[in-house]
């Protein structure tokens, strides 16, 4: 398994494929390196694209896994990877957020993240916050 930056050489494949991420914004992750790649066997699997709550806890906003490689422990190795180098950054605590109709909350979980909240929008899934403290 493999991690890279991101940077503006990868501009059209988020484009083509981050479908929850405004194209105006796409330039400025890359360049700030909020985007990070997954290769397994030199091949592009997925990604990690994170931000900052309250701007200054970093907050992973999304994380893809191409379906076919999904359940293979690449999600766990890319939080690994996550985490290393938020602690390098001297940061205490990471976020996340999932939909609770959605399955990923079991597997933030199983990577030690905590509830720690909730939103509730009209006529939307409760949108579940959860924390890890990585230090």
């Amino acid at each position: 398994m493999d991690f890279t930056i991101g940077n503006e050489t990868d501009y059209q494949y988020i484009l083509e494929n981050d479908h929850h991420l405004m194209k105006r914004l796409i330039k400025r992750k890359l360049s700030d390196g909020e985007i990070i790649f997954i290769h397994h066997h030199s091949k592009r699997v997925g990604w990690l694209r994170y931000g900052y709550f309250w701007d200054n806890i970093p907050f992973i906003n999304l994380l893809h896994i191409d379906e076919e490689y999904r359940g293979k422990g690449i999600g766990k190795e890319v939080m690994r990877f996550f985490e290393k180098m938020m602690a390098e950054k001297k940061f205490n605590m990471i976020m996340t957020s999932t939909l609770a109709d959605e399955n990923a909350q079991h597997f933030y979980r199983k990577c030690g993240f905590k509830d720690a909240g909730c939103l509730l929008i009209d006529n939307e899934a409760a949108e579940l916050f959860m924390i890890k403290n990585i230090k």
